[in-house]
């Protein structure tokens, strides 16, 4: 999760995602023992998380989230010096779970924009500080 001023997200060129004001760009990566319960408490956690600025909270002040989701972020490079992403949940696991997890954000009140699952994407951001969290359950 990045805290930004805005960012956006690309597909083959065109927008398919965007926030125009200070709000939080939230990397989405499933493993294969996630389950809907696990995505529900990260979003409560996310949006509740007080990392804006005067210590509030994206639930604090409306502020909008970008989600994407990110394979990527379960890849292992401890071994070797190619990745392996065999950790990452297969996409009919993990899109599900992608969308429960927007879901929730969207019922608790937020502005959602999202990437698009399995998509090469490109994200443009603006950080807002140098300001990064990683939640794991």
């Amino acid at each position: 999760m990045q805290r930004v001023a805005r960012a956006d997200v690309r597909v083959d060129g065109r927008v398919v995602g965007a926030i125009d004001r200070p709000g939080l760009v939230v990397l989405v990566g499933v493993t294969h023992d996630d389950t809907e319960a696990v995505a529900a408490g990260l979003a409560r956690k996310v949006w509740g998380l007080r990392i804006l600025r005067d210590e509030r909270s994206a639930s604090d002040v409306g502020a909008p989230l970008l989600v994407v989701s990110q394979f990527t972020l379960y890849g292992d490079a401890r071994k070797g010096r190619r990745p392996t992403w065999a950790s990452a949940a297969p996409g009919a696991v993990a899109e599900p779970l992608c969308a429960h997890f927007c879901a929730i954000l969207e019922a608790a009140g937020a502005e959602v924009a999202r990437g698009v699952f399995g998509a090469d994407m490109q994200v443009r951001l603006v950080a807002d500080g140098p300001v990064t969290v990683l939640l794991e359950r």
